[in-house]
């Protein structure tokens, strides 16, 4: 399937491809929004991932919480927040990780207005 998505130097673009390839993953993310299922995950977070048919790779960055490489092989960001909220994370936490910041640089770059480009 072509992709009509723009390609950003530096960033990647959530499309129809990533979501394909990140289908399973987004799955097991979306499921955690039900307490049941957080509390199965908590309990043995490898048992669930393999309940959801995770490959390698997608197992491997939900135990470690590698953050950006989920949104990088098809994890939305929508749904990694309900992971990163078992872990007591914010979306601010989130955005520092993903720009190479620490929470609070992030949280004043915000505050004076959002990070400056160009």
């Amino acid at each position: 399937m072509p992709s009509y998505t723009p390609q950003i130097e530096g960033t990647h673009v959530y499309d129809t491809q990533s979501s394909l390839r990140g289908r399973a993953l987004n799955n097991m993310l979306f499921s955690l929004k039900d307490p049941n299922n957080r509390e199965r995950f908590s309990a043995d977070e490898a048992a669930y991932c393999e309940e959801y048919d995770l490959n390698d790779e997608q197992k491997r960055v939900v135990l470690a919480r590698d953050w950006k490489t989920m949104t990088e092989i098809g994890a939305s960001i929508f749904y990694i927040v309900k992971l990163a909220a078992i872990d007591k994370k914010t979306m601010q936490d989130l955005g520092a990780v993903f720009t190479g910041m620490r929470t609070e640089e992030f949280i004043a770059e915000l505050n004076a207005g959002g990070r400056k480009f160009g």
